[in-house]
């Protein structure tokens, strides 16, 4: 955790003199954590779990003027020039207006597990950045009430990162596991009512990770459920987020390149999956859109083509006896 902590050291050195924002609902006066912050040229940001980001204008000298969002809150925009130490987000009227009851199942039920797909060839991995995000559909089993249980994430360990004495890099990076209706197109549509969830995987997580969200509910409709996931970025050892700059710039002889910072693990997408069943989007781009993970999305993919277009993501699902 050495490099942890001195990472934590400059980059506390370095922001000394940035802005901390606090976002707060307008009514509550609670914080909004992990909202999302676009600069609106292709770079943004997210709050942590106590709503604060750091607006740096040495660090974002070309940003007039930033979009705040977070699920239930009207989109908040603001002029760098009038920003302050509190900014303040509105429930949106469809959030306040909506009541919604969803019942817990109840009954005999079976477990039934749908495998995670992994693999340890690094050139066959997703490089997870903070601008994408990746869903993945999962269905009724046997037209049958189905809950999701747990989530099973497969993740891979870059061998290259260990050290002499054999042992990975340490990190620790947060991901949020988020919930999407679905399309009559059978794409990603609004976000769905259930909570997001945050989670922090090391270079101590398993190959799949299993992320337990039976508390959270989340029953599969008729048509089925989108699961996404989204790193946030690296964090603290007490878990806290850190504030780090998620773009290196890159001098090239077309001028100044600005590339995506990618963080461990990574995800590996596989070939063992039938069909195109995977759904990306670019959270700072393209106006959040859904993509089908394909050729349309990406011409020059190499994962897409060497046909690994999936992302195996599994799950442990109760499915529910039909009653009398």
């Amino acid at each position: 955790m050495k490099n942890l902590l001195l990472l934590s050291l400059l980059l506390t050195f370095s922001l000394s003199n940035a802005q901390k924002i606090t976002l707060l609902d307008s009514i509550s006066k609670e914080p909004v954590s992990f909202a999302t912050i676009s600069f609106g040229n292709g770079k943004g940001t997210f709050a942590d779990g106590d709503g604060i980001f750091t607006l740096s204008r040495k660090r974002y000298p070309d940003v007039d003027s930033l979009t705040v969002s977070s699920i239930g809150y009207e989109d908040l925009l603001v002029a760098t020039a009038d920003v302050t130490d509190k900014l303040f987000m509105n429930p949106s009227k469809a959030q306040m207006d909506a009541i919604i009851v969803l019942a817990r199942l109840e009954g005999k039920f079976k477990e039934e597990e749908i495998d995670a797909e992994v693999h340890d060839n690094y050139f066959d991995c997703w490089l997870p950045t903070v601008e994408s995000e990746i869903a993945i559909k999962f269905e009724r089993q046997d037209n049958r009430q189905t809950s999701l249980k747990t989530i099973l994430i497969p993740v891979v360990l870059e061998e290259s990162q260990a050290s002499k004495k054999g042992k990975l890099q340490a990190f620790s990076t947060m991901f949020r596991v988020q919930f999407y209706n679905v399309n009559a197109d059978g794409s990603p549509t609004k976000q769905s009512n259930y909570p997001s969830q945050t989670f922090v995987m090391t270079q101590k997580t398993d190959e799949i990770h299993e992320l337990d969200v039976e508390e959270l509910g989340v029953q599969i409709p008729e048509n089925g459920i989108f699961v996404a996931i989204q790193v946030l970025g690296y964090t603290y050892p007490d878990g806290r987020l850190i504030d780090a700059k998620k773009y290196r710039e890159i001098d090239t002889r077309r001028g100044v390149v600005k590339v995506s910072t990618t963080y461990r693990p990574l995800l590996p997408f596989t070939d063992e999956i039938d069909g195109k069943k995977t759904w990306v989007r670019r959270i700072f781009f393209n106006n959040k859109s859904w993509q089908l993970f394909d050729l349309t999305y990406n011409p020059n993919s190499k994962l897409v083509r060497s046909g690994h277009d999936n992302y195996g993501m599994g799950a442990i699902l109760k499915v529910y006896e039909p009653r009398d």
